[in-house]
């Protein structure tokens, strides 16, 4: 039977050589994973922080593994190029900081192993990103495991997959395909699903890797109403002996983006409104546990957000199974991202493969991402075009049931053909911070839309940033709370009235780290938030949105960071979704009747 060893603690790590290890390093620091050596650097502006190769060395003894006959080593993030050696041999060597791979090292283990991995985040032009608006965290930032199976497995070495394949449909029919890496002609496949109950649904024994089974009386995955989901386990049997497992979570539903009635699931009209996130902490970087992810979906569901763009990258596993438990629709992409680099594009092609590759079973993710604001350093390269076609179709090839999508910077031309390219188009607009004033955010895309009435239109990106700075009278660019609420409170009225939109995505839910900013007072962030990096506080504009999209009743007094005040009447803001609410101040009701629009 498979078993998963997890390698997180005690890494030897060091910035400061250049030769490989042939013996574990005395004088390196110790660290436990998920780690990242920009934690510090990477947050506090200039950008100035550490970009190179690092290295992390570990001892195993053979002696200590469960008794396997193939060993894999797997790690789930490694930004953003890395080699693996063991015992001074190089093994592999992987592009793209945000995906898992694996590494078959069975033919090279002794008794006694040094695994040395480099880590590599410095600047070059065939990785993607190179040049976005936040850091490039360095590091084993995500687990590392070995993974110990038979001489016949579910295949691990296609893009960090699973080896198995799960399509279901909303009539009950679950099309299953499997991939078995040194199959003999006596061994079957059993396949079992079974509902959120642990009842099983249905089950199948087969010699085929293809095979259909059928769920009756399904029940849909309906978003954050219903996130109702299944599990599959897929057995490898011989002689009634179980030599490999696999299993994987789904659900059963259906969804249409429409460019005149939205995205509609399961038949309903089910108009899509939350945020983005970055993965990124203060004084941790990306390297995040559990718990800090766990939060961090508490907190969008707090807000009452139906959905997430979850950019600008491939996000960790678990992030995307809370996603599905939750009922949050996604939006996953690839960081291609803001300059198109001619010999970028097998990078592309290859962290597509592994998106889809590794997240196809996920109910909650809707789109696939080809690329975000990469014309904004310029628009007529017949190469970015020529890019954009191999990615859709590649997507198109993996996933027959998706649709594809673009996230286009807000000067980019509406007739410029690779918005022709995707099924769905969405827009990063900014107007009413980065000029422009917030009252052209609808009319802009009553115009998007009555010029391609057929192409589903949607909102990607919008956001203004704030500090705890303030001010009784909020002008844009002025970086208060103050102006950020009222910004956002314009935004909703522009936005959610308008039902063709497929989908709006506020920039961002959570202040993130971008070196290369140095504005605002506080340097080393982009603090477009409805939270703070430390996530400790809930900015007034968070509150704006939980008034529309949260049905727990709530009261929000705004302003609690607003302290010294010097006029003698001061306005009282106010945020709820309860029909009415009695204001009191000093223990005295004000009695004055409270709107709420």
């Amino acid at each position: 039977m498979r078993n998963i060893v997890k390698l997180n603690q005690k890494w030897c790590f060091t910035k400061n050589t250049s030769e490989l290890p042939t013996t574990l390093p005395k004088d390196w620091y110790l660290v436990n994973l998920p780690h990242t050596w920009n934690q510090i650097d990477g947050l506090d502006g200039n950008n100035d922080y550490y970009r190179g190769i690092c290295y992390y060395a570990k001892l195993i003894h053979r002696v200590d593994l469960p008794e396997a006959e193939e060993y894999y080593l797997e790690i789930n993030g490694a930004n953003s190029s890395a080699d693996v050696y063991l015992n001074g041999e190089k093994l592999a060597h992987h592009d793209g900081g945000y995906s898992t791979w694996r590494v078959n090292i069975t033919d090279a283990l002794l008794d006694e192993n040094l695994i040395v991995i480099a880590v590599d985040n410095a600047a070059n032009d065939t990785v993607y990103p190179q040049m976005a608006d936040f850091t490039f965290y360095g590091g084993l930032y995500r687990d590392v495991n070995l993974i110990c199976v038979n001489h016949s497995h579910f295949q691990l070495d296609y893009y960090g997959g699973h080896g198995l394949k799960v399509t279901p449909n909303v009539s009950g029919m679950v099309h299953v395909q499997s991939w078995i890496v040194n199959p003999k002609e006596t061994q079957l496949i059993r396949y079992t699903i079974t509902d959120a109950s642990q009842q099983v649904v249905a089950c199948t024994e087969t010699a085929q890797t293809n095979t259909t089974l059928t769920v009756e009386q399904v029940h849909l995955w309906h978003g954050r109403k219903d996130p109702y989901l299944y599990t599959i386990t897929a057995e490898l049997l011989e002689n009634n002996q179980v030599l490999d497992s696999v299993s994987m979570r789904f659900g059963f539903r259906s969804y249409q983006i429409d460019a005149q009635r939205g995205f509609i699931l399961n038949g309903e009209e089910y108009p899509l409104r939350g945020v983005s996130r970055h993965q990124d902490r203060w004084e941790i970087g990306n390297a995040l546990l559990p718990e800090h992810h766990l939060e961090d979906i508490n907190l969008i569901c707090e807000m009452g957000a139906n959905t997430i763009r979850l950019a600008h990258y491939q996000h960790d596993q678990y992030f995307y199974d809370l996603c599905d438990e939750r009922g949050l629709v996604v939006w996953a992409e690839i960081p291609y991202i803001s300059r198109h680099m001619p010999k970028g594009r097998e990078n592309t092609i290859t962290q597509m493969r592994e998106l889809i590759v590794q997240n196809h079973h996920h109910a909650s993710i809707v789109v696939w991402g080809l690329s975000n604001e990469i014309t904004i350093g310029g628009n007529d390269d017949p190469d970015l075009l020529e890019n954009h076609k191999i990615l859709n179709d590649l997507c198109h090839e993996l996933d027959e049931t998706r649709p594809t999508v673009i996230a286009a910077v807000s000067m980019c031309p509406i007739d410029h053909p690779y918005l022709q390219i995707p099924d769905v188009v969405s827009y990063n607009h900014y107007f009413g911070w980065y000029g422009g004033d917030t009252d052209m955010n609808g009319p802009w895309f009553d115009h998007f839309h009555e010029t391609y009435p057929n192409i589903p239109i949607g909102c990607s990106e919008y956001g203004c940033e704030a500090l705890n700075w303030h001010s009784s009278n909020p002008k844009q660019g002025d970086y208060t709370e103050e102006y950020q609420a009222h910004y956002h409170e314009e935004l909703i009225k522009q936005l959610f009235s308008r039902s063709y939109l497929w989908a709006t995505h506020v920039w961002n839910m959570f202040d993130f780290g971008a070196d290369a900013r140095n504005e605002g007072g506080e340097n080393g962030q982009n603090h477009k938030g409805l939270v703070t990096i430390d996530r400790k506080y809930k900015k007034d504009a968070f509150y704006t949105y939980k008034a529309w999209l949260s049905d727990e009743p709530f009261v929000h007094i705004c302003g609690k960071r607003y302290v010294n005040r010097t006029e003698d009447v001061t306005k009282v803001t106010v945020y709820s979704n309860l029909e009415t609410v009695e204001l009191f101040a000093n223990g005295t009701s004000l009695r004055i009747p409270l709107r709420f629009e």
